[in-house]
């Protein structure tokens, strides 16, 4: 059971990162990239390498996804206010 559990989240590692690349919004990556954190703390969890799975968790999920996002709206901003944008 413990390896079938296991799978599941090595696939979701899989398909968290493959949308990670093919998303064309940046905001849609960023929340992916927070996903597939999460899924590899788990996994940590999983073998038994708690204290990983929580730096994992804090700075991989928490600070770095807070840190993207603020950036991709802070360039978004300064492309709206220079009026400059996809065509």
């Amino acid at each position: 059971m413990n390896g079938f559990v296991q799978l599941i989240v090595l696939m979701l590692l899989l398909i968290s990162a493959f949308f990670a690349l093919w998303f064309k919004d940046l905001i849609s990556s960023v929340i992916s990239l927070a996903v597939f954190s999460l899924m590899a703390a788990l996994e940590f969890y999983m073998l038994q390498a708690p204290d990983v799975a929580i730096a994992e968790a804090a700075i991989g999920a928490g600070l770095s996804t807070a840190i993207y996002i603020i950036a991709v709206r802070a360039c978004s901003g300064v492309k709206r206010r220079q009026g400059g944008g996809p065509k």
